[in-house]
């Protein structure tokens, strides 16, 4: 692979625009290797330059310190009256562009590593004291030896029998060793004496409630402050020290992205001066250009990589138990292996969901079932139980889809989902699972046609109406809760977490992938519908029947009307929970737009059950035009961050990831006409049960089709924020706020 479509896939995207431009340089030496094709070879010859001090005279660079940018680097070409000076000019001045522009925005970034070491220094040094003291004797006034050895304290002597062969005095910015901690401590200047006391920091720090419990959140709303005063228990303990864990480990992989993004620039320069050299046979020039970045702050500076190794020798001695193989596993998480056996099966099982669908309508139309009174409630009653696991199938295609692009066009999803690294689920295993629960779905399906029509349909009865459906169901529950190591374990978790999470909203922070969930649900209303079929059929016992007679239980029409408003009134609670953390007024309205939607289809809903009254049809088509054009406007211009005026491409915005702005009009006015498809459902009361059951299912399919795209520009939209903050990290909450003693101010 050539080096510039490396470079790029290598890039951190969010850092996309601080790397070296080395396209812009790649362009320009293609003009200076073209004006010098067109000389002849004597002028070539003529123009070789010559061995000997005259090359040291092609460029002079000089040097200007700028406090805010660091040192600045201009480099004056001195041949600009040969033939294409003007051109290697021009290469030289977008090279010192690139030159700093990158020193600039590494040392920014180093900065802030160095900032948030020394916070991490400061937290580390209060877990140290809370460890000692919760080792100390009863009714004891000094520190117990054995309990700071305890605690993890560890002396690094002379005879370097430290495994991990580290110098402590030679690194600038001390993340510390429980043992060096404590002397830090202990020997601050203050005029107490009673301040030299190691223990004396536990009187300066408190807990932070950071909310992200229902207890926590609870807690908070009976209190002022958001703070806790230490209690000194065990559990207590535990719970800072998986925050500064996953702090720690969060600091580490930052460290390792900037480092690599030094070394990826460093190559980029090298690989653009060998080009410069074998096209201008320069050969002195790119050497001495070469000295001038390896002597640059982004060449030379040794920051980075003393805190890697800082953070390594912290967190080995503190969080893994001096077990250095435990202690890279956590740092550094492999990366994930594609196999071709997740290719083979998603191809495999593909063609037999394929094949399945088939049968099944050769299956129906062989037994002429639309043909028949029976065959038409039959089809009525259950094909919304199997439709289910038609829109997940759907839903989870649509994700495979948007994961595919994502990827493609390097939107980083894994980072905005907060994914721990390695787990993140690829495109080719999304579509493995939506298609192997395609045939577990689509089988049981032609089981139920083929035992329900047959000669010997009463003697499997019970299977056809019990157990196939309901067994699905079953199944399916029990691989998304199984707790062993199998199918995607990890990410099965994670998708429980931000289920629970929404399930419980407002008692949780509300994060990215919390309401990504719960818009997700609100798309999927017809599912909860088939979700209610279950519960009259084997709740109340209508399977036996296998005839509409749901309505007539006031149970069933409550939930009727209840559960499929739950997920927007879930997604209600979540933007008051942001309202009340953020105080965004733009949360506000959002919650509006979700009340708006209820209302709508709380007015569809008491159409429907009222025989289609005049009065509840307008008053349901009046609420879910205002919910349908708030929406719309909600998807184009907040969450996808389109219909800019004045924006460089009009009515889009200023940045785009696809490279074709007719998509961005097309996915537009594509999201009109599903919205305007999803009011259509008003009319649909009025039709026959099984047209009405056909086109409830349509629009159901087209609604979470139409959510699937609103997810790709929707992340697109925050990959981009992120990009034009720089934003490459997840901010990890850190367990202490601290004081000073000299002031009240807090380290956050």
């Amino acid at each position: 692979m050539r080096f510039g479509k490396e470079f790029k896939k290598q890039m951190v995207p969010e850092w996309t625009e601080a790397y070296m431009d080395y396209n812009a340089l790649q362009s320009i030496l293609r003009k200076i290797l073209k004006s010098r094709q067109l000389k002849t070879l004597t002028e070539l010859e003529l123009q070789q330059p010559t061995k000997g001090d005259i090359e040291d005279q092609v460029i002079h660079v000089s040097t200007s310190n700028q406090e805010a940018a660091g040192c600045i680097y201009k480099t004056e070409f001195l041949k600009k009256e040969e033939e294409g000076g003007d051109l290697e000019a021009s290469f030289f001045q977008k090279l010192d562009e690139e030159l700093n522009k990158v020193n600039a925005f590494y040392k920014d970034k180093v900065e802030e590593m160095i900032g948030e070491a020394s916070l991490l220094n400061k937290q580390m040094n209060a877990l140290i004291a809370l460890r000692i003291k919760l080792q100390k004797k009863p009714n004891s006034d000094c520190v117990d030896e054995t309990a700071i050895s305890a605690a993890g304290t560890h002396n690094v002597d002379s005879s370097g029998d430290d495994d991990s062969d580290l110098e402590l005095s030679s690194v600038p910015l001390e993340i510390n060793d429980e043992a060096h901690t404590l002397n830090h401590i202990a020997t601050q200047e203050n005029d107490d004496d009673d301040e030299k006391d190691p223990m004396k920091i536990l009187d300066r720090v408190k807990i932070k409630n950071t909310l992200e419990s229902p207890v926590s959140t609870i807690k908070g709303v009976f209190k002022d402050s958001k703070e806790e005063e230490l209690s000194f228990n065990k559990v207590e303990m535990k719970k800072v020290e998986e925050r500064l864990r996953a702090a720690f480990i969060e600091f580490y992989q930052k460290l390792r992205l900037l480092k690599h993004y030094s070394y990826m620039n460093l190559e980029a320069f090298s690989r653009i001066m060998k080009k410069y050299e074998e096209i201008t046979s320069r050969r002195r020039v790119s050497k001495s250009y070469m000295k001038i970045v390896d002597d640059s702050y982004l060449g030379s500076s040794d920051e980075v990589s003393d805190l890697l190794k800082r953070v390594e020798f912290t967190f080995l001695k503190h969080f893994s138990n001096s077990d250095r193989r435990k202690c890279i596993k956590e740092l550094r998480p492999k990366q994930k292996r594609e196999t071709h056996n997740i290719t083979f099966f998603s191809g495999f099982f593909c063609g037999c969901s394929i094949a399945l669908l088939v049968a099944v309508i050769l299956k129906v139309k062989a037994q002429k079932l639309m043909d028949k009174k029976e065959g038409i409630s039959y089809v009525v009653n259950i094909i919304p139980l199997y439709s289910l696991f038609a829109y997940i199938v759907l839903h989870m295609l649509t994700y495979a889809t948007n994961v595919y692009f994502w990827k493609r066009y390097k939107v980083n999803y894994p980072f905005i989902f907060g994914f721990k690294q390695g787990t993140e689920l690829e495109h080719r295993e999304v579509f493995l699972l939506s298609n192997g629960l395609a045939v577990l779905s689509l089988a049981s399906f032609l089981v139920n046609l083929h035992l329900d029509s047959g000669p010997n349909a009463p003697k499997y009865k019970t299977l056809t109406q019990l157990l196939l459906p309901l067994g699905l169901v079953a199944v399916i529950l029990a691989i998304l809760f199984c707790p062993f190591d199998i199918i995607y374990r990890s990410s099965r978790f994670f998708f429980n977490r931000c289920l629970f999470r929404c399930i419980c909203a407002p008692l949780y922070k509300v994060r990215l992938p919390d309401f990504f969930l719960a818009d997700h649900l609100t798309s999927q209303f017809q599912a909860i519908r088939s979700l209610e079929l279950y519960i009259c059929y084997y709740g109340l016992g209508e399977y036996s029947r296998r005839q509409s007679k749901c309505h007539n239980h006031g149970v069933y029409n409550v939930l009727y009307f209840i559960l499929p408003v739950i997920p927007f009134w879930l997604r209600f609670l979540q933007c008051f929970r942001r309202l009340c953390e953020d105080k965004d007024k733009v949360n506000a309205f959002n919650g509006l737009k979700y009340i708006s939607t209820i209302i709508a289809m709380v007015m569809r809903t008491m159409y429907e059950l009222r025989n289609g009254r005049t009065t509840w049809l307008v008053l349901a088509l009046i609420c879910s035009a205002i919910a349908a054009m708030a929406n719309t406007y909600w998807d184009i211009v907040v969450d996808w961050g389109l219909m800019r005026r004045k924006s460089k491409n009009p009515f889009l915005r200023d940045k785009l990831v696809l490279p074709h702005k007719s998509v961005y009009f097309g996915a537009m006015a594509l999201n009109v006409i599903l919205r305007v498809a999803w009011m259509q459902m008003v009319l649909e009361f009025s039709l026959q049960k099984h047209h009405k059951m056909a086109a409830s299912t349509l629009i159901a399919c087209l609604e979470i089709i139409r959510r699937g795209i609103w997810s790709f520009f929707r992340l697109e939209n925050e990959h981009l924020n992120n990009v034009g903050k720089f934003r490459a990290f997840k901010s990890v909450p850190l367990p202490f706020n601290y004081y000073d003693s000299d002031d009240d101010d807090k380290d956050d």
